[in-house]
């Protein structure tokens, strides 16, 4: 049986330090609620918005939205992109809709901010859902260049090769570090499904069409001023995590068995950390796991919380 569920459709602006902070809610206010914890820094939740939280909120749950202060559509020119600005933020969500707790489904570089938001505020959490969420950075790191290396090792790139070990000699706790181990990345295709099916097609054609991605702002002065400002610039978060679990927050992970970013050593990690029950791996899917098999990612969500 069908059943039908209002909508309720929210944007504000909220003045505090000069920043307006976009926001949008989606579904039935009565329900469950779950905030998205967007990637970054220097992104946003226009995609989500666009292709996901409806079909979330479709299936009972109270959604939320919201890019962070400087980032995508809250443009802030005095954002300083810290932990602490970042917490601010998401305590203002929680005051715009009179939130007592909630569940925060984080994102990439999201679920460091969740996941330390959490160990402040636990009497706001009632749980936290890492789908393709960082916790360990410097170990992408490694496993990027670990990867890329071996890739140019069998093509006889002498140039690529040359090119990562320069990027070894960076500086670990650095913005260009960052930026260039995930261009890497990128160029490599770690963040792409390797077979596309016909409804990751049409979502992300659908995506690029709509005036989501019209909105798609992406500061590029985000990394640098993260870097800049903030001291936790490269961390490992598990034992957070295992301090808010032992709080009674449930922590549930969802990774794509194809999100290049992360090594076999990290998914095993983060399965034994969140509990045979709390994880789940899709296949043919990457990191954008909301898209690249959504119905799998909306199952595995519903099917945890009802």
């Amino acid at each position: 049986m069908k059943q039908v569920f209002i909508t309720f459709f929210f944007t504000f602006s909220l003045c505090s330090s000069g920043q307006n902070l976009y926001s949008k809610s989606y579904g039935n206010k009565k329900e469950k609620v779950i905030i998205f914890i967007h990637g970054g820094p220097s992104g946003n939740s226009s995609l989500f918005e666009s292709t996901t939280a409806q079909k979330l909120a479709n299936l009972g749950f109270y959604v939320i939205v919201y890019d962070r202060r400087g980032e995508g559509r809250s443009v802030d020119p005095n954002a300083k992109f810290t932990y602490v600005e970042a917490f601010q933020d998401l305590n203002a969500i929680y005051s715009k809709y009179n939130l007592r707790k909630a569940t925060l489904l984080a994102h990439s570089f999201g679920g460091l901010v969740a996941t330390l938001y959490a160990t402040k505020y636990p009497e706001n959490v009632s749980s936290l859902i890492l789908a393709g969420a960082l916790f360990s950075q410097q170990e992408t790191y490694d496993h990027i260049l670990n990867s890329v290396s071996r890739i140019a090792t069998n093509k006889e790139d002498s140039i690529q090769l040359a090119n990562i070990n320069a990027i070894e000699k960076l500086s670990k706790n650095s913005a260009e570090y960052r930026k260039v181990c995930f261009n890497l990345a990128a160029e490599n295709g770690f963040f792409k499904m390797k077979t596309p099916t016909k409804a990751s097609k049409n979502l992300y054609a659908n995506y690029e069409a709509s005036k989501f991605y019209k909105t798609n702002i992406r500061n590029k002065n985000a990394p640098l001023l993260f870097y800049q400002n903030e001291k936790q610039n490269n961390i490992d978060s598990r034992p957070f995590l295992k301090e808010i679990k032992a709080k009674g927050i449930a922590i549930y992970a969802i990774y794509g068995k194809e999100d290049g970013i992360f090594s076999s050593a990290q998914i095993i990690s983060i399965k034994d950390l969140a509990g045979e029950n709390h994880f789940a791996l899709l296949k043919n899917c990457s990191h954008y796991l909301f898209v690249d098999q959504q119905q799998q990612f909306l199952y595995q969500i519903q099917n945890w919380y009802k």
